[in-house]
């Protein structure tokens, strides 16, 4: 049987350890809903948490005090999907060691979401789709806009244009 060749999802080549700003989106298996909901307003104030959006959100803020030199920039948790820009790199001293890759801050991430979901809560289900979207920020216009992006996804998602993304 041929089976269509997959898309890798990481640039090839690119040392994703590299300090500077990265755009990552991750979404829930099977895109559904379990982080919240998002209610009315005009800006990321609109989605309402669930239990399961929380742990992901206080996971999520735990990600610089894991790994040194690594800042969440900007974030939201969406019902079925969470973006972010992390910034490698963030300070300027000396690189005395490497720097975390995005595949490793992600992952564990992702098990550590999991993992207090399962514990904390009576969901044992898959919590994450596999893998998940990044792009390398590679200027100031785009950092801008991605961060415009992420701060009105809440009322794209209301109009019906965001619902998966």
């Amino acid at each position: 049987m041929n089976l269509p060749q997959r898309k890798l999802p990481r640039l090839q080549g690119y040392d994703y350890s590299a300090q500077g700003f990265y755009y990552v989106k991750i979404c829930t298996h099977e895109k559904k809903n379990i982080f919240g909901r998002v209610g009315n307003g005009l800006d990321r104030s609109a989605v309402q948490l669930s239990v399961y959006g929380k742990i992901a959100q206080e996971e999520l803020l735990k990600i610089p005090e894991r790994f040194e030199d690594v800042l969440i920039d900007d974030y939201i948790i969406m019902p079925n999907h969470i973006h972010c820009v992390i910034q490698i790199g963030c300070t300027l001293s000396e690189r005395s060691r490497p720097f975390p890759t995005l595949s490793d801050m992600i992952g564990l991430y992702k098990s550590g979401v999991t993992r207090r979901i399962h514990a904390e809560t009576d969901m044992q289900l898959p919590i994450w789709q596999k893998s998940y979207y990044d792009t390398i920020i590679a200027d100031e216009a785009q950092y801008l806009s991605i961060r415009e992006y992420i701060s009105y996804n809440p009322v794209k998602w209301r109009q019906g244009k965001g619902t998966d993304y």
